[in-house]
């Protein structure tokens, strides 16, 4: 849907430039996260929605539209303000934007970006952006969702396993596409995911990577199976079904994905897996990984480690866990941080390297989150007025957690503790360098990250 930039905002806000003070020249606006599921954000996706939203200029046809649309509306439009932009500026926004770097895990309650308006003939555009500009919050909680999990696995591999960094870019794996509300937020909150790891099955992402992040492929899959292929063989045909995926896709050093819940997961394991077809599996050369995909998580992936344990054999790594031979498995239903760390513990507690099994999320890593997961703001923090910065803030008394912040703020570390602490603007003279970094000024694209720098910076 192409939209016009005018229309891409809060229908409240279309008023607004008459309610502020006489005499107002400028605006300063912030985003933060207030706080959240987690301690830290993973700050990501501001590159694409710039290159999406605000590098398209604003025509006389979007006027025209708007007036049109917003007189039915029932709005005040201010057409003067958008042909002044058009006129003076050439449809460019006269705004300033600011950002941390993409990928960098900054403390919840710090100023992520912030955005002043350039020009003061049109002064309130810094708030009228808010609604396309805040929606980075949700690659960004989608990002944070994912680095946490990161986290928690590398934790549980390095506790047992002996490839640590090898096995982890692979073990939380993108089943969200269907999930979400629009393709936009398959291939934008995808993307989000791949910048921790690199195992998706959302083919929107890669298309969001190579478009808005220079990123030729951002990630990767193996042929796997779906219920429909399964049951298509009919139930005395199971056997004829697993037997298929290995002839087409057992080859030495490949790598293939069998759904095998669709009867009895551990009858499957026993009898078909791990028996009448346990020596094609070995001789194929190839890794069969066997996907449980009903039951209760925790229980059913312990049983079929042990199951597969017992068809195929294991090997003991240095750290004195279980590695299985040619299989491994993937938990695809219901997975969500929780469970992942239950079935870690599980599988650890019954002598189970991490090695062992790869998760795939997807409601819970690209749709179960929404702006108050990590609670998201853009605020006003201050204004000038004939020629005086002023600050800017509310303080609800009903609602301390709402308190917002006052003047023009700044990102910077304590060269000590190395704390990031969120400044006016000035008032930081025994501190370091900002941590931000000038990303948008009056339509143009100051900087643009790749994937590759992006996934480094949230590495470290």
């Amino acid at each position: 849907m192409s939209l016009n930039p005018i229309l891409n905002t809060d229908s409240y806000k279309i008023s607004h430039w008459v309610q502020y003070p006489p005499g107002t020249q400028a605006m300063f606006s912030y985003i933060e996260s207030r706080g959240g599921v987690y301690d830290r954000t993973v700050f990501f996706g501001l590159q694409a929605i710039l290159k999406e939203h605000l590098l398209r200029r604003v025509t006389s046809s979007d006027i025209a539209e708007a007036r049109e649309m917003l007189a039915a509306h029932g709005e005040p439009f201010n057409e003067a303000g958008w042909k002044y932009i058009v006129g003076r500026h050439g449809g460019r926004m006269p705004v300033h934007i600011r950002a941390v770097p993409e990928g960098s895990a900054i403390p919840v309650s710090n100023a992520l970006a912030t955005v002043e308006s350039t020009d003061p003939n049109c002064f309130w555009i810094a708030s009228y952006l808010e609604t396309a500009l805040l929606r980075v919050w949700y690659p960004t909680t989608v990002a944070t969702i994912s680095w946490h999990i990161k986290r928690l696995i590398r934790r549980f591999l390095s506790e047992t396993s002996d490839d640590t960094e090898g096995q982890l870019p692979f073990k939380l794996h993108d089943f969200g596409a269907r999930g979400v509300s629009s393709h936009e937020s398959a291939g934008l909150g995808g993307l989000a995911h791949l910048v921790n790891f690199k195992g998706t099955d959302t083919l929107a992402a890669l298309v969001a990577g190579r478009k808005y992040y220079s990123e030729p492929m951002a990630g990767f899959s193996i042929p796997a199976a779906e219920h429909s292929t399964i049951t298509a063989w009919g139930r005395e045909g199971e056997v004829d079904a697993y037997r298929n995926m290995i002839a087409q896709y057992g080859k030495p050093g490949a790598i293939f994905a069998c759904v095998s819940d669709s009867y009895d997961v551990y009858s499957a394991i026993e009898n078909l897996w791990g028996s009448r077809l346990k020596q094609q599996v070995i001789d194929s050369g190839a890794t069969l990984v066997v996907r449980p995909d009903s039951g209760n998580p925790p229980e059913v992936v312990e049983k079929c480690a042990v199951l597969l344990d017992r068809a195929y054999g294991s090997t003991t790594n240095s750290k004195g866990f279980k590695v299985l031979n040619h299989v491994r498995l993937i938990q695809g239903d219901g997975v969500n941080p929780g469970s992942i760390k239950q079935i870690l513990e599980r599988l650890k507690t019954r002598g189970f390297a991490a090695d062992n099994i790869a998760f795939g999320m997807g409601g819970a890593l690209l749709q179960q989150l929404n702006r108050d997961t990590q609670k998201f703001a853009m605020k006003c923090s201050a204004v000038r007025i004939q020629g005086e910065w002023r600050d800017v803030y509310k303080d609800p008394v009903t609602d301390p957690g709402k308190v917002s912040k006052k003047g023009r703020l700044d990102l910077v570390r304590d060269p000590t503790t190395r704390e990031y602490l969120t400044h006016p603007i000035g008032d930081r003279a025994s501190l370091a360098s900002s941590e931000m970094v000038d990303v948008f000024r009056d339509g143009e694209l100051l900087r643009d990250w790749t994937l590759e720098e992006v996934r480094k910076r949230s590495d470290e």
